[in-house]
């Protein structure tokens, strides 16, 4: 991927760096879906490579780039650059397209239907970095046990990387797609629009796009100038310093995968089955409840596992 020549413009990257100086950048957006909209997105690795392969697929029809994202289970971000309509747009599809795979893969025809999606604007470098380091850490802040810039579903494992290398173990090596064919592309990307002589080229490690194919990365470290400034962003970025200007992410006391094991041994105790779909709201709030006062978990992570809407509930837990 091959960002346009305005983008160096637009984020400051055609003048020296002076220390202190307020540096403003354009047409940058961080979005994300609301995390506490639905109880899961992505429910195994099978869905999540085929979520990476997809914001590849999608991409290619927008004039957009992309500077960070991070898949979670349950809510997506982007770090985007490009004008608010096309990065709007680009968001929305890939919602889209991922409900019609739930419902394809999952038989669930509504899963994402009406999830709620922010987004900021973004008009400074240092919140920039701010954001683009808020985004790969959030697989730790979450619980899940991965460095941020270790954790496969995000562009976390391209920055400042040796070239060639991605994450753990299990997916480094060489980047190759030799022996390919458009069907097989075509069979792992989900796509029939590969037609060209260039899609046989496209780098695959493990059926799964290499990253550094629609990921910014390089513009990312223009942007940090050194790892040393990335690691510094990287350790102090708070999530208060993205929530507080309307971030949509809670840090949870449990990670949500434990949780879920606990939401289903608890509704099984309580009414003989494990599916909180088959619950009445009286029936819910009860295990919401039951949930917060056992395990002291947040709010918002018992309210969602419980099938509850937080502002419709949040009243009676005070």
């Amino acid at each position: 991927m091959v960002p346009p020549p305005i983008i160096i413009k637009d984020l400051g990257l055609d003048v020296p760096f002076t220390s202190g100086q307020v540096r403003k950048v354009k047409n940058c957006w961080h979005f994300s879906t609301d995390g506490n909209a639905i109880d899961i997105m992505f429910s195994d690795e099978a869905d999540f490579k085929a979520g990476m392969n997809r914001v590849y697929v999608v991409l290619r029809s927008y004039n957009v780039v992309i500077l960070a994202f991070c898949l979670m289970d349950t809510h997506v971000h982007f770090v985007l650059y490009g004008t608010f309509d096309d990065c709007n747009r680009f968001v929305h599809d890939f919602i889209k397209r991922t409900s019609m795979y739930i419902a394809d893969r999952h038989g669930e025809h509504h899963r994402l239907e009406n999830v709620p999606i922010h987004h900021q604007g973004v008009n400074t470098e240092d919140y920039l970095k701010t954001v683009i380091c808020y985004v790969v850490k959030n697989a730790p802040a979450g619980g899940i046990p991965f460095q941020g810039v270790d954790y496969p579903w995000s562009s976390g494992p391209l920055y400042f990387r040796r070239q060639g290398w991605w994450s753990s173990p299990r997916w480094l090596g060489e980047v190759i797609a030799t022996g390919k064919t458009i069907r097989d592309n075509r069979k792992s990307l989900k796509t029939r629009a590969l037609d060209l002589d260039a899609d046989l080229q496209i780098p695959m490690i493990d059926d799964i796009v290499f990253p550094g194919e629609y990921v910014a990365y390089e513009i990312v470290e223009k942007l940090f100038r050194s790892h040393k400034a990335y690691l510094f962003f990287m350790c102090r970025s708070k999530e208060s310093d993205v929530e507080s200007r309307g971030g949509s992410i809670s840090r949870l006391s449990i990670p949500i995968q434990e949780m879920r094991q606990h939401r289903n041994e608890l509704c099984l105790r309580l009414y003989g089955h494990e599916s909180v779909r088959r619950l009445d709201t009286a029936q819910r709030l009860r295990l919401a409840m039951e949930l917060r006062s056992r395990y002291n978990s947040s709010l918002k992570q018992v309210i969602r596992l419980s099938g509850l809407v937080y502002d419709e509930v949040k009243d009676r837990f005070i």
